[in-house]
């Protein structure tokens, strides 16, 4: 059975998550503000892997295998939200909001 994407592009996606889950975390450190914001951080990563399959579909045409597969996407997600939560935690920031 074939798994949907090539394995090139789920270690870009798990790559690109690993900064996007940094960044995150590393806005709600400097930017105290930004817990407050009416959007929670989860929401901003699930932006972020939309962008990334809007771009990785934009480039292969939607041709097979130029798509992350579903288990890349969500250790991504699963990443980039324990990066997002960690690193305020690890620097002593108040943790966002989540309502």
């Amino acid at each position: 059975m074939s798994v949907p994407g090539s394995p090139l592009i789920d270690r870009v996606l798990i790559a690109y998550m690993v900064v996007v889950g940094i960044a995150a975390g590393a806005v709600l450190v400097v930017v105290p503000a930004a817990r407050d914001v009416r959007l929670p951080p989860y929401f901003w990563v699930l932006a972020a892997i939309a962008v990334f399959d809007l771009a990785a579909l934009a480039r292969g045409r939607g041709a097979p295998g130029t798509m992350a597969g579903m288990n890349a996407r969500l250790i991504g997600f699963v990443i980039a939200l324990v990066l997002t939560f960690a690193i305020p935690m690890l620097f002593g920031a108040a943790l966002p909001n989540m309502v």
